[in-house]
């Protein structure tokens, strides 16, 4: 499995970028992925679990072999040779780390921008069109996800990239996608595949319901750039 993360922003284009991908056979690419966090919260139980001190089993448990299987298992039936997935969380330095340890040590992450006004905008026309009486300020408050930790990411990577980190601004993934997407393929080592631009279907749906915002994963069947100017934040 050649593995590729896909990080960033929120209201970036990744949904839409992953609805490209997955048109090349040789592409998986999904929504939201929770590999990220299993991960994570097996390496912590490992490092803290009270049980597991206390067990005279504990010298055979082999810490780097449990959290590295996860990745294998979370993918289990994907025969696509390129794995891309999709989590806002990768570009902080500990799962970095983690990702170095566990998966590759040559690791490359696609890292999706877009000025932070524009998102709220995004937000707030999101709310309004799920009738959610949502303050957007509070997106914009330090730690909060899903924007400002995911920031905090963002800036970390651009800090610390010495060959990692692909940044890609929304706007020229809508205004220049053929060559955004040339530029992925040549920073993943891929063989360049023709993709249809005019008919983009998003293969792997996630419930919006579940966040409570439908729509907000939707990928229209042609890129445009959509512009939130009528929108009353700032």
């Amino acid at each position: 499995m050649n593995f590729i993360a896909l990080s960033g922003l929120p209201r970036t284009g990744s949904t839409l970028l992953s609805a490209i991908l997955s048109q090349n056979p040789n592409i998986h690419a999904e929504g939201n992925s929770a590999l990220c966090q299993l991960m994570w919260d097996m390496q912590v139980s490992c490092e803290t679990s009270e049980q597991l001190r206390a067990s005279p089993t504990r010298k055979f448990v082999d810490q780097d072999a449990l959290v590295s299987a996860i990745p294998q298992i979370y993918y289990r039936g994907i025969t696509a040779e390129y794995i891309f997935d999709k989590c806002r969380s990768w570009t902080l330095s500990p799962n970095m780390e983690m990702m170095k340890r566990y998966i590759t040590k040559q690791p490359k992450v696609i890292v999706m921008l877009r000025p932070i006004d524009e998102i709220v905008k995004s937000f707030e026309k999101l709310y309004q069109s799920n009738n959610v009486d949502k303050d957007v300020s509070l997106l914009l408050e330090e730690g909060s996800e899903p924007l400002m930790r995911s920031l905090d990411g963002v800036e970390q990577a651009q800090k610390n990239n010495t060959g990692e980190f692909l940044f890609i601004e929304y706007r020229d993934l809508v205004n220049d996608t053929v060559n955004i997407i040339k530029s992925i393929y040549q920073y993943c080592g891929l063989e360049i595949f023709e993709h249809n631009l005019a008919n983009i279907v998003n293969k792997f749906p996630e419930d919006d319901s579940v966040y409570g915002l439908e729509g907000m994963h939707m990928v229209h069947p042609t890129v445009r750039e959509r512009t939130n100017t009528n929108m009353g934040f700032g």
